[in-house]
Order: structure tokens, then C-alpha cells, then sequence
């Protein structure tokens, strides 16, 4: 059966559990918390204190979590090198990649296109440096913890963190942003993208947090959904022996001690379990992989989040599909997102209204506008509508252009975007859950094409 929920109905249950964060955690070192800006917004989540360079310091973001900025609070990205079909792209630990040189020509990494095509809109292409900012060390700045500093081939000195070098990114204008970048799309197809880069998480060290479209998730160290029961807490535990045969409880070790967010609950002699905001902590022994979701179907079960993403526009609703719950607009069609990177060796992104936008016109419509506009409907707010966070908002777009309009432009479409970039239904969905349009274009959609909106099944895959 299709569930048909809005999202302010949907969400609140999952947002009451995010709580106060803790000051401090386990021995070790100091844990910090900073709050989203906004009454009411949810925290985000407790990260551990390092070392860091004057001038860079921890930025809180909506989709992201905790993140490095620089003195102006722009996000920091880092470049990590990837093999694609047909070499690397990105840069290898302890190399600085990204430069000023205008490239013209592609680089023959992602098969069949072969190396030295002319790429398009030349007269307008950026240099590598021109979206990608690199975050320079002053004269006589120290080295500290994990931050390093790189020389370039053009001599600039520029920080890296984990011999990454890092970078802002020229589409990002508040602090917070993370428009540039996200680890949602990482575990995709695709080229070589930027991710934001940011302090550790402050979870035990059996955990660990994934970022994915509806927060940031708890899992643990083997990649395994965490998940907790309904009105259970470690004072009135509900999962009896029978129960722990499906649901395993995550186990602390016995130097394990209860502190801030996080505490230990006795089930028995020797068996001691973790238990987070309250919340006693299980693994589901049903999940079919480390990416599966599915004991969060089961009733009184839900999945852990350290940070709950921003809701999406409250006309939007969410819809079971052959292949998992996907987000759909407000008649239940579902709802689809522009992913490409271009095949030069800067792997540049070509999906932003601000890019080429060649590559998406020759996707969706052979180059015919019209076509695209037939094909991929731009999802239209509504009169009224507003954007409640920074991952959703209203753009203003000229169709026949896919670029952002002009103030006042006549033909200007007033649509809904998620991270800046405008989202689309498909023409041969015909019904709610049809997913007909998900991985159209190349490389399954991740290179040059269209992905659903995943909130379950491909969650984790971007």
C-alpha cells in the first residue's frame, strides 16, 4: 500500500528524540556541541575537539554535521583521489591537483569518451581555482595535530588536514553552506567530487556516523544499522531474551562508562549494552546488508540519527516504490536530482544552474530545451510557499536556459531546489512510487543524468 504522509507529520516523532547534546563524553579528549542558528532548530551532532590552525575553526551545517571553516565560516572541502574507468582523478595525499590553467580538452577517464574532446562553453569554462578556493597558510603559520601545510607547483603554501589539501568552494556564500559538496554522494557513480571535511564524530569507538538524506545516521563499526524501540529506556527495557534473538543488543565492553549522551545499561550479569539519548541500542540480525534499513519497517522500530536533516517543503510527501521510499511532491510523483561532473581532469561539477549547462540539455533533450522542459518537469512552488532551511529552498530559473533568471525576467520559473540545484519529476511516472526516470543518463545516472530522491533503499548509495 502507498503511504501518503506530509512531513511535518512524519518527522516530528524523529526530531523530539535529538535532545540536549552532553558537554563531555567518554576519557579522552574534549567533546563540543554547537547549536544550529534558528529557534528550535535541532543541535547538531557532539564532535571531537582537535587541534586546529588559527583562523579555521568548527562550523555547524544542516545536512553535513559539524565542519571545518575558515575565518569567514565557508566550508572546507577536501578533493580525495578516485579510480574511475580509465585512470584517477582527485588528488593522492600530500599533492595539490587543482590549479589556475583554464583546461580545455577531456581527460579519457570515464569510458568510452576518449581524451583531447573539446570541451563546451570555453569562452565562460572556470579554472579549477576558480571554484574550488585553495584555503592558503600565512608566512610563518605552524603545522598542528593532523593539519599540515602543502607547497604547490605556483608556490603557494596551502593548508591540507589528513594530507588532503583543502579548499572552499565558490558556490557556498553563508556560513554553513555546503553547497559545494556532500558524503551523500560519495558511495555513488561519478566522477571524482569534493567532500566536505570535518572533526571526528564523538561516539564510542564501535559506531560510527554515515551522512545520508535523512540525517546522520548510527551505524556500527561493520557498516550495520543501529536502531531503538519505541518508549523503551534503560530504566524499562521491552526487548526480553526472546526478542534479543532479532534484535541484538550492541554490546560495551567493561571499561565502558556512562557519560553525556551516552550510557550503559545492565541487561544481566556481564551483559552490558550501550544506550544513546536514553535509548538502548540494537542491530536488526533480519538486515540483508550493511546498507540495509529494514528493521525500521518493523513496528515500534525506528533507526538512530545523531542529526536529523531539515524537512523538506511540507507539500512534499513520501512514497513506497518498487525499490524502496523515495520523496515525491505533493501528488505523490516522485522526485528526481541532477547529478554530472564533467570528464576533464578537474572533474569539475556541470549539475549547479551557475554551470554549463550543455551536458544536462543533451541528456534530458538532445539538446532541444523544450524537450527537457517536457521530460523532466521542474517542481513548481506553490504560491505562498517558503523555504524553512537552507537544503530547501526557491530558485528562480529560465527554462529555456536551465540558468538562474534575471530579476523580473518574463517566463522565470519559481521552483523548488535542494542544495541550490532544482529538482524534477519524470513524464513516464504515472502513478505515486513510480521510479520509471531513477538512473537515467550515464554512469546510472551518478556521471550525467537523474537519480531519485532516496530516502529508504538506495539511501546510502546516494
Amino acid at each position: 500500500m502507498m503511504t501518503v504522509l506530509s512531513f511535518g507529520q512524519s518527522f516530528t516523532r524523529r526530531a523530539l528524540l535529538l535532545g540536549a547534546l552532553g558537554a563531555s563524553l567518554f576519557a579522552g579528549p574534549q567533546v563540543s556541541a554547537i547549536a544550529m542558528e534558528g529557534d528550535g532548530a535541532p543541535p547538531t551532532q557532539a564532535y571531537v575537539d582537535v587541534p586546529m590552525p588559527e583562523g579555521i575553526h568548527v562550523e555547524a551545517t544542516e545536512l553535513e554535521g559539524p565542519v571545518f571553516a575558515d575565518a569567514q565560516g565557508h566550508t572546507l572541502y577536501t578533493w580525495p583521489q578516485k579510480k574511475l574507468r580509465n585512470g584517477y582523478s582527485g588528488e593522492p595525499k600530500g599533492q595539490i591537483a587543482c590549479y589556475g590553467e583554464v583546461l580545455k580538452t577531456t581527460a579519457g577517464l570515464m569510458s568510452p569518451y576518449p581524451s583531447g574532446v573539446i570541451l563546451p562553453d570555453l569562452k565562460t569554462r572556470p579554472a579549477c581555482t576558480d571554484l574550488w578556493k585553495p584555503v592558503l597558510a600565512p608566512e610563518g603559520a605552524q603545522e598542528v595535530g593532523k593539519w599540515t601545510i602543502l607547497t604547490g607547483e605556483d608556490g603557494r603554501k596551502q593548508w591540507a588536514y589528513d594530507e588532503q589539501a583543502v579548499y572552499t568552494s565558490a558556490l557556498d556564500s553563508q556560513p554553513g553552506d555546503t553547497i559545494g559538496g556532500s558524503h551523500v554522494r560519495s558511495g555513488g557513480e561519478g566522477g571524482a567530487v569534493r567532500e566536505p571535511v570535518g572533526p571526528p564524530a564523538r561516539v564510542p569507538p564501535a559506531f560510527e556516523v554515515r551522512v545520508t538524506r535523512l540525517g546522520l545516521l548510527l551505524t556500527t563499526d561493520k557498516k550495520r544499522s543501529v536502531y531503538a524501540h519505541d518508549g523503551e529506556t534503560a530504566e524499562k527495557l521491552a526487548c526480553d531474551s526472546a526478542c534479543t534473538r532479532v534484535w541484538e543488543p550492541v554490546l560495551a565492553p567493561e571499561v565502558a562508562r556512562s557519560q553525556g549522551e551516552w550510557s550503559v545499561v545492565d541487561r544481566a550479569t556481564g551483559v552490558r549494552q550501550w544506550a544513546f539519548r536514553g535509548e538502548p541500542l540494537y542491530t536488526y540480525a533480519l538486515d540483508e546488508s550493511t546498507d540495509s534499513l529494514g528493521g525500521s519497517d518493523e513496528p515500534g522500530w525506528h533507526n538512530v540519527y545523531t542529526q536529523m536533516a531539515p524537512e523538506p517543503p511540507a507539500s512534499f510527501t513520501r512514497q513506497d516504490s518498487i525499490a524502496g521510499e523515495v520523496l515525491a511532491d505533493a501528488d505523490g510523483m516522485t522526485i528526481y536530482i541532477y547529478n554530472c561532473s564533467d570528464d576533464s581532469q578537474d572533474q569539475l561539477s556541470c549539475e549547479h544552474p551557475s554551470d554549463t549547462q550543455v551536458y544536462r540539455l543533451a541528456m534530458c533533450g538532445a539538446g532541444d530545451p523544450q524537450v527537457c522542459q517536457d521530460h523532466w518537469r521542474y517542481v513548481v512552488a506553490e504560491d505562498g510557499a517558503k523555504s524553512t532551511s537552507r537544503a530547501w529552498s526557491i530558485v528562480e530559473i529560465d527554462p529555456g536556459t536551465g540558468h538562474f533568471a534575471k530579476p523580473g525576467q518574463e517566463g522565470a520559473l519559481r521552483v523548488w531546489a535542494y542544495r541550490d540545484r532544482p529538482v524534477y519529476t519524470y513524464y513516464l511516472d504515472k502513478k505515486p512510487g513510480d521510479v520509471r526516470g531513477d538512473g537515467t543518463g550515464e554512469w546510472r545516472g551518478g556521471r550525467n543524468g537523474l537519480k531519485a530522491f532516496w530516502l529508504r533503499g538506495a539511501l546510502l548509495r546516494g
